[in-house]
Formats: C-alpha cells, sequence, structure tokens
C-alpha cells in the first residue's frame, strides 16, 4: 500500500501550485475539486484491491490518510458554494454573510462535540469502532452514509474527520477575507493600541510569534482571556514592526506538525530555565 502515499505527495504538490499561482477562488476550487476526486479515485482503487497488514495500519490510513485527501475536497466543494453566492453589494454585506458561514461550520462542531472532542485529543479507545471497515454501527452516531454506501473505501468515522479538518480550512479562509475586508473598509483603524511608532523589531521567525500569540490567547491572559486572537495579532504587529501575513492560516500548519506543535514555547522554557542555572552559578 505505498503506492497512495506518492498519490498523495503529487497531489500535495499541485495544490500548493494551485493556491499559489491562481487568484480567483471560483477557478481555484474548481480546479481543486477536479484534482482532489481524481487523487481520491486512484487512492481508492488502490485500497480496494489490497489488504492491510495489521489492523493498526488500516486504523492509521482511515483516521488519517484519507481524511486528509477526503477534507480536501469538502472544502474546495464548500468553498465554491460559498463564494459563488457571496454578496456583490457593500463590505458590510460579505463580512455579516461570511459571518454567518463561519456559525453554520462551528455548529457543526457543537452537533458533534463528543467525537470532535476525542478526536482533537487523540484518544485511541474507540478507533476500532470508528476507523474499521464493516464496523458500521448506527448507534455510534455517524453523520454521513458513506460507510453503508461504500464499504469497501469508508468507516463509520472517516468522514466526520475529514469534514472536520475541511471546515477549520474555510473557518480560515472565511476569517482571512473578513480581515481584507474590515482593513479596506477601514474599521481598523479604531484599534491602534500604539499612537507612536514602536521602536521594537520582531527579528525571530514570524511562525514563532503567531505561536506565542496563541499560547497567550488559550491561557486567557490578557484582558481576563476576552481578547481575540486579531486584537492580540493586531498588537504584536504594531508593537513589533511585523506583518504576519495570514497568521489565521500559519496557525492550521503550526497545529499539522507532526513532530513538535509547540517548537517556540519549548525554547522559550529551555532558554529561560538555562538563565535560572546561570544567575544560580
Amino acid at each position: 500500500m505505498k503506492n497512495y502515499k506518492e498519490i498523495l505527495r503529487k497531489l500535495e504538490v499541485e495544490l500548493d501550485i494551485l493556491e499559489t499561482e491562481t487568484e480567483d477562488i471560483l477557478v481555484k476550487a474548481e480546479k481543486g475539486i477536479k484534482l482532489t476526486k481524481l487523487a481520491l479515485k486512484d487512492i481508492r482503487d488502490l485500497v480496494t484491491v489490497c489488504e492491510f497488514k495489521t489492523v493498526k495500519s488500516e486504523i492509521t490510513f482511515f483516521k488519517k490518510t484519507k481524511p486528509r485527501l477526503f477534507s480536501k475536497l469538502i472544502y474546495y466543494v464548500k468553498l465554491f458554494n460559498i463564494e459563488s453566492k457571496r454578496p456583490r453589494s457593500s463590505s458590510k454585506s460579505q463580512i455579516k454573510y461570511f459571518n454567518k458561514h463561519i456559525d453554520r461550520l462551528q455548529n457543526y462542531f457543537n452537533d458533534n462535540l463528543e467525537f470532535y472532542q476525542y478526536y482533537r485529543r487523540n484518544a485511541i479507545s474507540l478507533d476500532e469502532q470508528y476507523f474499521l471497515r464493516g464496523k458500521a454501527d448506527i448507534r455510534l452516531y455517524s453523520d454521513t452514509f458513506h460507510f453503508f454506501t461504500d464499504e469497501q473505501f469508508s468507516t463509520s468515522h472517516d468522514s466526520t474527520v475529514a469534514t472536520i479538518l475541511a471546515y477549520d480550512m474555510l473557518i480560515v479562509h472565511l476569517k482571512s477575507e473578513i480581515d481584507i475586508l474590515e482593513k479596506s473598509n477601514g474599521v481598523d483603524a479604531i484599534n491602534q493600541p500604539f499612537r507612536k511608532k514602536s521602536k521594537l523589531f520582531w527579528t525571530g521567525n514570524k511562525t514563532d510569534l503567531i505561536e506565542l500569540i496563541y499560547a497567550l490567547h488559550s491561557c486567557g491572559v490578557i484582558n481576563s482571556g476576552t481578547a481575540g486572537i486579531k486584537e492580540l495579532a493586531v498588537a504584536a504587529e504594531r508593537l513589533f514592526n511585523v506583518n504576519l501575513g495570514n497568521y489565521y492560516h500559519t496557525f492550521v500548519d503550526i497545529r499539522s506538525r507532526k513532530s513538535n506543535n509547540t517548537k517556540f514555547i519549548d525554547i522559550l522554557k529551555e532558554a529561560l530555565l538555562k538563565r535560572y542555572q546561570e544567575s544560580d552559578a
């Protein structure tokens, strides 16, 4: 079952090129749908004729590999539907439209909260029920019928994982579009924590600063936890004279790191501990 990894690598390269070189969102979505459908078909053809060597490898495929691919298809289909119906009137109308869709996407997480929490905390106790073929159980409350209609290539919850991943990406896109609209509409002008230009400059990696911002936000230590990510990012940009770009998208990349998704936080801890030791010497 090695070939499906090659198909995935090829698709990721194609999608990276697509995201970089195609500005029109609808064109991008259409091409993304075609590319992911083709890759999904090729991988299905492999999976249905080859056996997994172990139960663990089958669970890994349906818990991580297939959802990663299927989420791209869901993302591009939803993206096309949302953007094709996007209001062409005022920025205010467009922002309202996008916020409405963000609420709908968030509702999906709330409606599937038990499984969402199971997946997010990397639990494994129910993996054999959720991610092995032939384990279809209506009592598991899956929201998909794929595992009834395509038993060779579906489990009860692989599509649910794919939907979670896709909706994460969609929320990132929609928030990014809202940021662009607000900036063009002058909304940011009301949030200026630094009237004078700061003399501080962030000389580290932008990704590290974004990781730090999300850590502070997660701890709720700014304004008793009421400050939003956007407020913190804007403040950091002005304090450190840096443009963080699409920090929502960067956060998704940080969270998806296979090796260490708290890399900068760990570096900070090590540096501080070293300073303690040197001070005691």
